[in-house]
């Protein structure tokens, strides 16, 4: 079985580096990601944060498109419990009228931010929908099928694409996968997140098996993850040494992963509640590209995935960015070469 690659951008602001510079980083790897002939591209949604300078992939989105010319080009993702459904659809179809065939809508349900920013992304909300709610509200936008019997019966999400964004639910949980299964979309769990193997296996369990068959599609279980690739073991073992994930614990009972124990002091804080902090060695799939290959076969075997959205936000410079990804393409040629032929034929 073949194994399609994509990659999800961060845009990661390096020390000493201006968000220019990190914007001009993400367009460079995303015109090499088309160049290596990698399948979807995706930038993510980050807010009130001095490390990631992505926070409104919308825009970012309309540029990479404006860029390049067959990469797919997406969210990973619009932090839907903030947005309007109504708008958020007005936004991917706009950009799915501009470049037909080409726009992925990732939507993924943590906060992308510290509480504050939170509380700023929802001025005057006062009673927020729930996120299966706001999804089934953004499907019926996105393919302008809103029920005859819907309080907005009849309103159009102008303009009407011709091929509307596909959407996709990103997650970290059986919870995210159950509604992914509900909604008969396709699921991205989050291993750079939360990378407890027995969740993960446990959230495409319960995606296989409660799937609800929705305008003829079929389940599409994708795992997203850090990879480094390297020209030897020793250097990708070094290039991941200082890679580490930091877990905040609310008394609330929300876990939630953050970049720094700087952001997770900051946002114990912020939230008002007792909290404890741990820190952990990041899961990161590393080697050279027969070492790296043979991992991720594995992972293919073992979660009965087709695809990987591959992050490379650990690495300290765009240069190792654009050369892991490089390495790491030439190491599935041949699988990624069958994952195009059965992509082509399930679209004919």
């Amino acid at each position: 079985m073949g194994i399609r690659l994509s990659i999800l951008d961060q845009t990661p602001l390096m020390p000493e580096e201006t968000p220019s510079q990190a914007f001009r980083h993400t367009v460079e790897l995303a015109r090499l990601a088309e160049q290596l002939g990698y399948y979807r591209f995706w930038v993510s949604e980050h807010h009130d944060s001095v490390r990631v300078a992505g926070t409104s992939p919308e825009v970012l989105i309309s540029y990479l498109l404006a860029k390049t010319e067959r990469l797919r080009i997406g969210s990973g993702g619009v932090m839907l419990q903030h947005y309007s459904p109504y708008k958020v659809a007005e936004n991917f179809n706009v950009l799915a009228s501009l470049a037909p065939g080409r726009v992925d809508l990732g939507v993924g349900r943590a906060p992308g931010g510290l509480p504050r920013s939170t509380r700023a992304l929802q001025q005057g909300v006062t009673e927020a929908a729930s996120l299966s709610e706001k999804l089934t509200e953004l499907q019926y936008y996105v393919t302008n099928r809103v029920p005859d019997d819907h309080p907005f019966a009849g309103i159009v999400a102008g303009p009407v694409a011709e091929q509307p964004a596909e959407i996709y639910v990103l997650g970290t949980s059986a919870a995210s996968a159950e509604i992914a299964a509900a909604s008969g979309l396709p699921y991205v769990y989050a291993l750079f997140i939360n990378n407890c193997e027995q969740t993960a296996q446990e959230a495409f369990k319960t995606y296989l098996e409660r799937f609800q068959p929705k305008h003829g599609r079929n389940p599409q279980p994708i795992l997203a993850l850090s990879v480094i690739v390297a020209d030897t073991e020793k250097e990708a073992q070094e290039l991941a040494r200082d890679c580490t994930l930091v877990k905040i614990k609310l008394a609330g009972g929300r876990t939630l992963t953050v970049a720094t124990i700087e952001q997770a002091e900051e946002y114990g804080r912020q939230s008002n509640e007792e909290y404890t902090i741990e820190t952990q060695q990041a899961q990161i799939i590393k080697g050279t590209k027969e070492s790296v290959r043979t991992q991720l076969l594995e992972l293919q075997r073992v979660y009965g995935i087709q695809e990987c959205i591959v992050v490379s936000n650990h690495l300290k410079n765009a240069e190792q960015r654009m050369r892991s990804y490089t390495l790491l393409k030439e190491a599935f040629a041949e699988e990624e070469a069958a994952a195009w032929k059965q992509t082509a034929a399930e679209r004919s």
